[in-house]
């Protein structure tokens, strides 16, 4: 596997940040901290740092545009306004599951205390908001549209999500289901706004919307199988992190329904509730693997990445851009963290 970020999403993050930023700098100062320290421009001491995570959603913004024939400056606004819509996320999620580190950093909860995330998190999605609202564009009301069915799916599928950690009787069928919504819908409206700033033909942003489906599904199921097996080191969390909470990621999911003798030791073992020692989490782990979870996981990724490069040959994008899609469809299965 490989730990390198294709160019592209530097790149990106360079162009979407003075967006960020400027959004971020019109916040109340209290709320502003914890926004600053969660994007990684500040530590809890106030000193500059460098920022965190992989602008993965705002590269596929400007990459829709350049696949419309935009300028991918043009399409900055759109892509702070998804990767602001992201984060808000990110802030509620962090706080849900319980996790104290993100990106090897303090969460802003951990940080700063569960009610100024969430109201942080909030305030994020406003200003996503207000980004667009002030564009003038012919697009801006249909990329408006695209983001607010984006995030109201993102919160459903986050509502299934924490359902089915008080549950061992998830389906494949309904697991699936649920990150579609609450990481798919996203990143497909993501890459389809950067279009829609393009004036895109409806089948070419149709296309790349199907492309960001299946690279947002094979997206989870690699952070699912990361939620398990990743590296501490690369990925920022403890070890076994999504075991530790119980969660029905895909790979828990496949091996719970299996009908083998692992998958009723890993049922008897969840049923008494999350495991928290290093020997259960281990026993855990080595349990969904025997079940056929990890091998599940790992293919079901594989296949919906294939589908995604499927979609990208059926948008007919130049060039240039089907590359820098292809390469960020790659990484998705190949990322440690």
């Amino acid at each position: 596997m490989t730990a390198t970020l294709p160019p592209n999403l530097p790149a990106a993050r360079t162009l979407v940040d003075p967006w960020l930023r400027g959004a971020v700098a019109g916040l109340a100062p209290s709320l502003r901290e914890v926004a600053e320290h969660h994007f990684g421009w500040r530590d809890l001491d106030g000193r500059g740092t460098t920022a965190t995570g992989k602008a993965l959603r705002p590269a596929l913004t400007l990459l829709g545009a350049r696949a419309a024939g935009a300028d991918e400056v043009d399409a900055g606004p759109v892509a702070a306004a998804v990767e602001l819509v992201h984060n808000f996320s990110l802030l509620h999620d962090d706080l849900m599951d319980g996790d104290e580190t993100r990106h090897h950093r303090a969460t802003a909860w951990a940080a700063f205390g569960p009610a100024r995330a969430i109201l942080t998190g909030d305030a994020l999605l406003a200003l996503a908001s207000q980004l667009l609202q002030q564009r003038p564009a012919a697009w801006a009301w249909e990329v408006s549209r695209c983001l607010t069915e984006a995030t109201a799916e993102l919160i459903s599928g986050q509502a299934d999500d924490l359902a089915f950690e008080q549950r061992l009787d998830v389906s494949v069928e309904e697991y699936l289901a649920m990150a579609r919504r609450k990481t798919a819908a996203l990143l497909s409206c993501s890459v389809r706004a950067g279009a829609l700033v393009g004036s895109a033909p409806p089948a070419q942003a149709a296309a790349l919307a199907r492309f960001g489906t299946h690279l947002g599904l094979a997206f989870q199921l690699v952070d699912d199988l990361l939620g398990i097996w990743g590296d501490p080191a690369d990925t920022g969390k403890p070890p076994r992190s999504d075991l530790r909470t119980r969660k029905q990621n895909g790979p828990v999911v496949a091996a719970l329904a299996a009908r083998t003798p692992a998958a009723g030791r890993l049922r008897s073992l969840l049923a008494t509730g999350a495991p928290q020692q290093g020997a259960d989490l281990d026993l855990a782990a080595d349990l969904v693997e025997q079940a056929g979870g990890r091998a599940w996981a790992e293919a079901e990724a594989d296949r919906h990445t294939r589908l995604a490069l499927e979609a990208l040959a059926d948008a007919a994008v130049p060039v240039d851009v089907d590359r820098e899609l292809t390469e960020l469809a790659l990484f998705v299965t190949t990322r440690r963290c």
